[in-house]
């Protein structure tokens, strides 16, 4: 396998990294850290000295703790009606229940404020600006992440043990605690360590559902960046962000490691038909709690998006087009979504080609350096996207890499961030194709070249389909690094929501979630669009 992969490619997403990612940081940290050319710890001292930095350290981590166990309580029973019984419409409960861990997480806290905010739909609860809104949007926004991974290993654990232990007298609650839970444990704790990092470095609910009252070091991170210009004590809570999320993510793929690799039919040969009443209770009330959870919020912004003092109107949409202010930096949400998708096809196609040369970089160098080189191309997941902002500001804007102006500045900025999803997408995919395969094309005579074209991308197709609409939709959400890169007239949606969400009045919020229920649409469509090509019960993150 080794002969078949060039080291050229295997350096592909290592340049890829080390030009955009490490040498932006690097930039950061030595502005911060060398004064006049001088190192100095004052920047460390001042933070590790504040109670104020440590209570949210201590409130990112617990905050993070609870959402996750929620998001499992929530997820893990549905997991199981997923993994057990065969009924029509699941592929499309699967997607709708995907839907929100794609949106981007100014529309997440967009959608929960239009459902149990001040002036909600649901009347008499209001949780804005507290720990019950956070949760929640949390639980609704990785609720697929747990649902995905460990529905496709359970399914498959239920084709190979199930049988068995029946044969042998099990019950069903002893081959469930005895048999399955021990082998189903590394899905879930993988799952678990996944969600955790989504919520440790959570700034788009927070910032916006939490208010003045709480704040995560990626909140933190922002405000001393972009409010107070305090380069030293971003460059310091961002540090502190990497190392903690970059030794979750080893964990997690050492633990990826230990699930073993299985063919989509393989998961889907053991569902079972519904029979029972019990059966068609549990399958209605999963389908039921999976359609209210995950569309409750998106429905409620659409709806608020169309109502005006207590009347159908269209007239928050129909305000996006009026230059009100006449503003020559205003951007009309036809040219956001216009600038949104353009960035996004660009995105995908990089993600896609950085993120299959990363996957098979890892394989070729298994046996020596992928504990290190797996956690690696997931380093850009654990990055404050403000950080990145900043640092590519600061460092790609002078010869050879002024790239400033360049349009391409936001695809390379999104890349960063979608490519680890390519990979994990493809990486499964690939170490399952069988050797034998390939040296039998070798011995009919086949360059190695053409053995890739014609045994490993036919079967990594789908895979890279899946990966491909992660990028494409991690790109059209993505707010943190867009803020500081793109220029003006190149506003994207979530730059756009955000603008409005920041001006007083009844029109303003209104019009953001006009723009939310937009950029819903137009990320639920182009889901929709490439997920059909998605195998289903190969799911993972």
């Amino acid at each position: 396998m080794e002969s078949l992969i060039p080291w050229g490619v295997a350096l592909i997403p290592l340049i890829f990294l080390g030009v955009f990612y490490f040498y932006p940081l690097a930039g950061i940290f030595f502005r911060s850290f060398f004064q006049e050319q001088v190192f100095s710890l004052a920047s460390f001292l001042d933070l590790a000295g504040s109670r104020r930095i440590t209570g949210i350290v201590w409130f990112t981590l617990w905050q993070a703790g609870v959402s996750t166990l929620l998001t499992l309580a929530l997820a893990l029973p549905c997991a199981y009606v997923m993994a057990t019984y065969r009924f029509r419409g699941k592929k499309l409960i699967m997607t709708l229940a995907t839907i929100p861990f794609v949106l981007p997480t100014i529309v997440v806290a967009a959608a929960f404020q239009a459902l149990l905010g001040a002036n909600g739909l649901v009347k008499g609860i209001n949780l804005e600006h507290t720990m019950g809104m956070i949760f929640l949007a949390h639980a609704f926004y990785n609720f697929s992440v747990v649902l995905r991974i460990t529905t496709s290993f359970w399914s498959f654990l239920q084709s190979q043990m199930s049988e068995a232990a029946s044969m042998l007298g099990a019950t069903p609650a002893r081959t469930f605690f005895s048999v399955t839970l021990p082998l189903l444990r590394p899905a879930i704790t993988a799952s678990a360590i996944l969600v955790f990092i989504f919520c440790f470095s959570s700034f788009g609910v927070i910032l916006i559902l939490g208010g003045a009252g709480f704040s995560t070091v990626e909140v933190e991170i922002y405000r001393q960046a972009a409010h107070l210009f305090n380069l030293p004590g971003a460059a310091v809570l961002s540090l502190f962000q990497i190392c903690c999320t970059f030794a979750m993510m080893w964990v997690y793929t050492l633990l990826q490691r230990k699930v073993p690799t299985f063919t989509p039919q393989a998961a889907t040969l053991s569902l079972k038909p519904v029979k029972t009443i019990n059966e068609g209770f549990m399958v209605a009330g999963c389908v039921a709690f999976i359609l209210l959870f995950c569309l409750g919020p998106m429905a409620a912004l659409v709806v608020k998006s169309l109502v005006l003092e207590g009347h159908f109107s269209l007239a928050f949409y129909r305000e996006l087009f009026h230059n009100t202010s006449g503003s020559l930096f205003y951007v009309s949400p036809v040219r956001a979504i216009s600038n949104s998708l353009m960035f996004g096809v660009a995105t995908l196609a990089l993600a896609v080609v950085v993120g299959v040369c990363a996957a098979f970089a890892i394989l070729r160098n298994r046996h020596r350096f992928a504990s290190i080189l797996d956690p690696i191309f997931m380093l850009p997941l654990s990055t404050s996207a403000v950080t990145l902002g900043f640092g590519i500001i600061i460092t790609l804007d002078r010869p050879p890499l002024n790239l400033r102006t360049s349009v391409m500045l936001v695809p390379i900025a999104h890349t960063l961030v979608a490519f680890p999803f390519v990979v994990r997408s493809v990486l499964p995919v690939i170490s399952s194709i069988p050797q034998s395969l390939r040296e039998a094309a070798a011995l009919l005579g086949a360059v190695p070249s053409r053995v890739w074209f014609h045994v490993d991308l036919p079967i990594m197709a789908r895979a890279i389909t899946a990966g491909a609409v992660f990028a494409f939709t991690m790109s059209l959400g993505e707010f943190g690094a867009t803020l500081f890169i793109a220029r003006p007239e190149m506003a994207t949606m979530p730059v756009a929501i955000y603008r409005f969400l920041g001006q007083p009045g009844i029109m303003n919020y209104g019009q953001a979630m006009a723009v939310s229920s937009m950029l819903m649409g137009v990320t639920a469509m182009g889901f929709f669009f490439i997920e059909r090509f998605r195998p289903f019960g190969h799911g993972g993150f």
